[in-house]
Protein backbone atom coordinates (compact mmCIF):
# COMPACT_ATOMS: atom_id res chain seq x y z
CA UNK A 1 0.00 0.00 0.00
CA UNK A 2 2.89 2.37 0.83
CA UNK A 3 4.46 1.69 -2.57
CA UNK A 4 1.14 2.45 -4.25
CA UNK A 5 0.78 5.76 -2.41
CA UNK A 6 4.36 6.88 -3.05
CA UNK A 7 4.18 5.93 -6.72
CA UNK A 8 0.85 7.71 -7.16
CA UNK A 9 2.14 10.87 -5.46
CA UNK A 10 5.03 11.07 -7.95
CA UNK A 11 2.97 10.28 -11.06
CA UNK A 12 0.00 12.59 -10.43
CA UNK A 13 2.10 15.76 -10.58
CA UNK A 14 1.18 17.60 -13.78
CA UNK A 15 3.99 17.15 -16.24
CA UNK A 16 4.55 16.85 -19.97
CA UNK A 17 3.50 13.22 -20.15
CA UNK A 18 0.27 13.72 -18.18
CA UNK A 19 -0.65 16.87 -20.12
CA UNK A 20 -0.19 15.06 -23.44
CA UNK A 21 -2.14 12.02 -22.29
CA UNK A 22 -5.00 14.28 -21.16
CA UNK A 23 -5.20 15.86 -24.61
CA UNK A 24 -4.94 12.48 -26.31
CA UNK A 25 -7.69 11.05 -24.10
CA UNK A 26 -10.03 13.89 -25.05
CA UNK A 27 -9.30 13.75 -28.77
CA UNK A 28 -8.01 10.25 -29.53
CA UNK A 29 -9.58 6.98 -30.53
CA UNK A 30 -9.74 4.11 -28.05
CA UNK A 31 -6.93 2.16 -29.72
CA UNK A 32 -4.64 5.19 -29.83
CA UNK A 33 -5.34 6.07 -26.19
CA UNK A 34 -4.85 2.44 -25.09
CA UNK A 35 -1.50 2.27 -26.90
CA UNK A 36 -0.27 5.50 -25.26
CA UNK A 37 -1.52 4.44 -21.81
CA UNK A 38 0.27 1.09 -22.10
CA UNK A 39 3.51 2.79 -23.18
CA UNK A 40 3.37 5.08 -20.12
CA UNK A 41 2.45 2.27 -17.70
CA UNK A 42 4.85 -0.37 -18.99
CA UNK A 43 7.70 2.16 -19.20
CA UNK A 44 7.15 3.10 -15.56
CA UNK A 45 7.01 -0.58 -14.57
CA UNK A 46 10.28 -1.34 -16.37
CA UNK A 47 12.03 1.64 -14.79
CA UNK A 48 10.72 0.97 -11.27
CA UNK A 49 11.72 -2.70 -11.41
CA UNK A 50 15.11 -1.76 -12.88
CA UNK A 51 15.58 0.63 -9.96
CA UNK A 52 14.83 -2.17 -7.51
CA UNK A 53 17.33 -4.44 -9.27
CA UNK A 54 19.94 -1.71 -8.87
CA UNK A 55 20.35 -0.08 -12.27
CA UNK A 56 19.75 3.31 -10.63
CA UNK A 57 23.21 3.01 -9.08
CA UNK A 58 24.72 2.56 -12.56
CA UNK A 59 22.95 5.69 -13.83
CA UNK A 60 24.32 7.66 -10.88
CA UNK A 61 27.80 6.38 -11.71
CA UNK A 62 27.47 7.54 -15.35
CA UNK A 63 25.88 11.03 -15.17
CA UNK A 64 26.73 11.69 -18.84
CA UNK A 65 23.72 9.50 -19.76
CA UNK A 66 21.37 11.87 -17.95
CA UNK A 67 23.04 14.88 -19.58
CA UNK A 68 22.41 13.46 -23.07
CA UNK A 69 18.79 12.69 -22.18
CA UNK A 70 18.44 16.19 -20.73
CA UNK A 71 19.64 17.92 -23.91
CA UNK A 72 17.32 15.85 -26.12
CA UNK A 73 14.45 16.32 -23.68
CA UNK A 74 14.85 20.11 -23.57
CA UNK A 75 14.72 20.32 -27.36
CA UNK A 76 11.66 18.10 -27.57
CA UNK A 77 9.72 19.85 -24.79
CA UNK A 78 10.38 23.35 -26.16
CA UNK A 79 9.39 22.27 -29.68
CA UNK A 80 6.20 20.59 -28.51
CA UNK A 81 5.42 23.61 -26.33
CA UNK A 82 5.67 25.94 -29.32
CA UNK A 83 3.35 23.69 -31.35
CA UNK A 84 0.85 23.70 -28.47
CA UNK A 85 1.04 27.50 -28.30
CA UNK A 86 0.30 27.72 -32.04
CA UNK A 87 -2.70 25.40 -31.54
CA UNK A 88 -3.89 27.65 -28.68
CA UNK A 89 -3.83 30.65 -31.02
CA UNK A 90 -5.76 28.72 -33.70
CA UNK A 91 -7.97 26.33 -31.74
CA UNK A 92 -10.19 23.71 -33.32
CA UNK A 93 -13.22 21.97 -31.92
CA UNK A 94 -13.68 18.30 -31.13
CA UNK A 95 -16.07 17.71 -34.03
CA UNK A 96 -13.74 19.39 -36.53
CA UNK A 97 -10.75 17.64 -34.96
CA UNK A 98 -12.08 14.23 -35.99
CA UNK A 99 -10.60 14.65 -39.46
CA UNK A 100 -7.21 15.64 -38.02
CA UNK A 101 -7.24 13.16 -35.17
CA UNK A 102 -3.85 12.20 -33.81
CA UNK A 103 -2.63 9.05 -35.57
CA UNK A 104 -1.58 6.04 -33.51
CA UNK A 105 1.95 6.28 -34.90
CA UNK A 106 2.28 9.96 -33.94
CA UNK A 107 0.85 9.22 -30.49
CA UNK A 108 3.31 6.36 -29.98
CA UNK A 109 6.34 8.44 -31.01
CA UNK A 110 5.30 11.43 -28.90
CA UNK A 111 4.50 9.29 -25.85
CA UNK A 112 7.83 7.47 -26.09
CA UNK A 113 9.69 10.78 -26.40
CA UNK A 114 7.84 12.40 -23.49
CA UNK A 115 8.52 9.33 -21.36
CA UNK A 116 12.09 8.38 -22.18
CA UNK A 117 13.60 11.81 -22.96
CA UNK A 118 12.73 13.15 -19.52
CA UNK A 119 15.68 12.83 -17.12
CA UNK A 120 13.27 13.33 -14.20
CA UNK A 121 11.64 9.99 -14.98
CA UNK A 122 14.98 8.29 -14.31
CA UNK A 123 15.49 10.22 -11.10
CA UNK A 124 11.94 9.45 -9.91
CA UNK A 125 11.78 5.77 -10.85
CA UNK A 126 15.26 4.29 -11.14
CA UNK A 127 16.86 6.26 -8.34
CA UNK A 128 14.16 7.53 -5.93
CA UNK A 129 11.59 4.72 -6.09
CA UNK A 130 14.32 2.11 -6.52
CA UNK A 131 16.19 3.27 -3.42
CA UNK A 132 13.01 3.56 -1.32
CA UNK A 133 11.97 0.06 -2.40
CA UNK A 134 15.35 -1.33 -1.43
CA UNK A 135 14.94 0.07 2.08
CA UNK A 136 11.92 -2.19 2.61
CA UNK A 137 13.88 -5.42 2.95
CA UNK A 138 14.90 -8.18 0.54
CA UNK A 139 11.45 -9.70 0.02
CA UNK A 140 9.25 -6.72 0.87
CA UNK A 141 10.91 -4.54 -1.77
CA UNK A 142 9.18 -6.49 -4.57
CA UNK A 143 5.76 -6.05 -2.93
CA UNK A 144 6.52 -2.35 -2.52
CA UNK A 145 7.57 -2.15 -6.17
CA UNK A 146 4.39 -3.97 -7.22
CA UNK A 147 2.39 -1.28 -5.41
CA UNK A 148 4.24 1.49 -7.24
CA UNK A 149 3.76 -0.26 -10.60
CA UNK A 150 0.04 -0.73 -9.86
CA UNK A 151 -0.23 3.00 -9.11
CA UNK A 152 1.21 3.77 -12.56
CA UNK A 153 -1.29 1.54 -14.34
CA UNK A 154 -4.25 2.88 -12.31
CA UNK A 155 -3.30 6.52 -12.88
CA UNK A 156 -2.53 6.33 -16.60
CA UNK A 157 -5.65 4.30 -17.41
CA UNK A 158 -7.80 6.67 -15.32
CA UNK A 159 -6.29 9.75 -17.00
CA UNK A 160 -6.32 8.40 -20.56
CA UNK A 161 -9.83 6.97 -20.51
CA UNK A 162 -11.33 9.36 -17.94
CA UNK A 163 -10.48 12.34 -20.15
CA UNK A 164 -13.27 11.37 -22.54
CA UNK A 165 -15.76 12.61 -19.94
CA UNK A 166 -14.56 16.10 -20.87
CA UNK A 167 -15.48 15.69 -24.55
CA UNK A 168 -18.72 17.73 -24.40
CA UNK A 169 -16.73 20.63 -22.97
CA UNK A 170 -14.24 20.41 -25.84
CA UNK A 171 -16.87 20.95 -28.50
CA UNK A 172 -16.01 24.63 -27.92
CA UNK A 173 -12.96 26.39 -29.35
CA UNK A 174 -12.37 28.22 -26.06
CA UNK A 175 -11.83 24.93 -24.22
CA UNK A 176 -9.17 23.83 -26.71
CA UNK A 177 -7.52 27.25 -26.45
CA UNK A 178 -7.31 26.93 -22.66
CA UNK A 179 -6.07 23.30 -22.77
CA UNK A 180 -3.43 23.92 -25.44
CA UNK A 181 -2.38 27.13 -23.71
CA UNK A 182 -1.96 25.16 -20.48
CA UNK A 183 -0.01 22.42 -22.29
CA UNK A 184 2.23 25.03 -23.95
CA UNK A 185 3.02 26.63 -20.58
CA UNK A 186 3.72 23.24 -18.96
CA UNK A 187 5.97 22.01 -21.79
CA UNK A 188 7.95 25.26 -22.17
CA UNK A 189 8.30 25.71 -18.39
CA UNK A 190 9.55 22.13 -18.01
CA UNK A 191 11.91 22.57 -20.96
CA UNK A 192 13.39 25.76 -19.48
CA UNK A 193 13.60 24.21 -16.03
CA UNK A 194 15.31 21.15 -17.47
CA UNK A 195 17.73 23.35 -19.44
CA UNK A 196 18.66 25.17 -16.24
CA UNK A 197 19.21 21.82 -14.51
CA UNK A 198 16.47 22.44 -11.93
Amino acid sequence: MFGFGTGLALIIAIGAQNAYLLRLGIEGRNRTVLTAVLICSVSDAVLILAGIVGIGALIQAAPVVLIIVQVLGVGFLLTYGVFAAVRALRPGVLIAAASTEISTRAAVMTTIALTWLNPHVYLDTLIFLGSVANQQGVNERWWWGAGAVTASFVWFFALGFGARKLRPLFAKRTSWRVLDGFIAVVMIALGVRMALGA
